[in-house]
């Protein structure tokens, strides 16, 4: 049984429904919503992202993962187990398959560059703490993340919360997004559609150029090392390095295209 939240009017009750991983919003339709299992964070965060239950599913993520690396024992795109703990080739993967392309965004860079408007959504990679079952272990893993506009408001669609994160307008993601780039073990990728990854049409021109000519003149004392990007010298394309989701950053693999 799945735990919903129903909005209605301006008033927000708690609800019970049998209807699987969904969160009912009277109001604006069905926010789709998945919740944790194993370590398929990456499988829930496509979901999440594209509001579908089948957008896609552990066969398909399996077949990338063989895709990317077809003649190993071992497959370094996903778990030994089969629990999922896919990384970004993977996700990478998926999202081309459908027409998108996700985009490391340089943290050196403010989000009012973002050009919201040509954005499909965003995929965060975050810390995340280790459990097993009601006891917390030592580990620090990797954990994947889907942000999007849903009728006008963007949400948070943490697999591991009970429901979605309110964030707000298009000025309260930027705020929100700023926020969690200032932390150095989060990373952010942007989500959007082919024409506009080959046409740079995500980010905003006149406001990165105006920012990044203003880090370029910074006087040396002023100056700040850059932080180093987890992967730099892996880079995929140019746009991201090979972070995995529940796992530890690892930089020893580059995406096949």
């Amino acid at each position: 049984m799945q735990r919903s939240l129903c909005l209605n009017g301006s008033c927000l009750d708690n609800c019970w429904t049998k209807s699987d991983n969904k969160i009912g919003v009277a109001m604006n339709g069905v926010i789709y919503h998945e919740r944790q299992v194993k370590e398929m964070c990456a499988l829930h965060t496509l979901n999440n992202l594209f509001q579908e239950r089948e957008a896609f599913n552990k066969y398909e993520l399996d077949d990338i993962c063989h895709s990317l690396s077809p003649n190993v024992w071992i497959n370094p795109h996903k778990s030994l187990l089969g629990l999922g703990n896919y990384d970004v080739n993977v996700i990478m993967a998926a999202l081309q398959r459908r027409g998108y392309e996700a985009i490391w965004f340089d943290k050196r860079k403010d989000p009012k560059c973002l050009n919201l408007a040509n954005i499909f959504g965003f995929i965060l990679n975050v810390p995340s703490d280790y459990k097993l079952g009601f006891v917390m272990l030592p580990l620090r893993r990797r954990h994947w993340v889907a942000i999007r506009d849903i009728c006008g408001t963007y949400y948070n669609l943490d697999s591991k919360f009970q429901s979605p994160q309110l964030i707000g307008r298009m000025d309260d993601v930027v705020t929100y997004l700023s926020g969690q780039l200032q932390s150095k073990e989060k990373e952010l990728f942007v989500v959007v559609p082919s024409d506009v990854e080959r046409s740079q049409g995500w980010q905003l021109d006149d406001i990165c150029s105006n920012h990044v000519t203003a880090l370029d003149n910074r006087s040396p004392k002023d100056s700040q090392p850059a932080a180093s990007v987890p992967g730099d010298e892996c880079l995929v394309s140019g746009h991201s390095p090979r972070i995995d989701g529940d796992r530890t950053l690892v930089t020893s693999a580059t995406l096949d295209r």
